[in-house]
């Protein structure tokens, strides 16, 4: 069963979400606090995390960034408001994706199954194991990417893109198809997250240029195929 933690310091949420999110099978945990939230994600392997933007100690922001420098676990952040500005910040700094308060459970749920399916799930269904391209090696079966042989601390959704553009290198995927794919569902029109995350991975692909991007049309992994295993 797929152990989620719930990083919120509202007491009153966690245990009729956690016996609402029994019903399909999901544990979850909780800590109200953003430095027990830290230590239990340190102790325990957690599946993913949702964490509450307003959050004493530090903001979800700052706690999103803490986790991103030792783990890629997928995270959903709750925004009070649902302001874009927020959802904006929460994906600049690793979220894979975000949640308005107040929000109906079957569309957190509807959220962790998409994001914990694109884990289990090969990202292309491809049968490739291993794409090699000119200085960037793609493992899809461990999740590693090496650029000019350094290994790159990449997201879920930052892999996710990357193994998405690298199954058809030269086509150009459009910012709707983007979001369709990787999230599971039909996408809103916040279809400023995909610039976002390709913003994201292409300072971590640094020296190397190979996503491009083609005006009102999409975005496109421009990089000559080595070989294939």
């Amino acid at each position: 069963m797929p152990r989620i933690l719930l990083i919120d310091d509202d007491e009153h949420l966690a245990a009729p979400l956690a016996s609402y999110l029994a019903r399909f099978d999901f544990v979850l945990d909780s800590a109200t606090r953003p430095t027990e939230g830290l230590a239990r994600l340190r102790a325990t392997a957690y599946d993913a995390a949702i964490l509450d933007v307003m959050l004493p100690e530090m903001d979800g922001f700052a706690l999103c960034r803490e986790i991103r420098k030792e783990s890629d676990i997928p995270i959903v952040m709750l925004t009070a408001r649902g302001d874009v500005m927020d959802r904006v910040v929460g994906l600049e700094l690793g979220a894979d994706d975000y949640l308005p308060k107040p929000f109906e459970p079957r569309e957190l749920v509807a959220r962790l199954q998409t994001i914990l399916r694109r884990q289990r799930t090969e990202p292309t269904r491809a049968r490739e194991q291993r794409r090699v391209f000119q200085d960037l090696v793609i493992e899809l079966e461990t999740r590693e990417v090496l650029r000019q042989g350094e290994k790159l601390d990449l997201t879920s959704t930052e892999f996710e893109l990357l193994a998405m553009l690298a199954a058809e290198p030269g086509k150009v995927f459009s910012r709707d198809d983007i979001l369709n794919r990787l999230r599971g569902h039909e996408a809103d029109l916040y279809t400023r997250a995909v610039d976002i995350v390709v913003s994201r991975l292409r300072r971590k692909l640094e020296p190397l240029d190979c996503i491009k991007t083609l005006r009102n049309a999409g975005y496109t992994l421009a990089v000559g195929k080595v070989e294939a295993a």
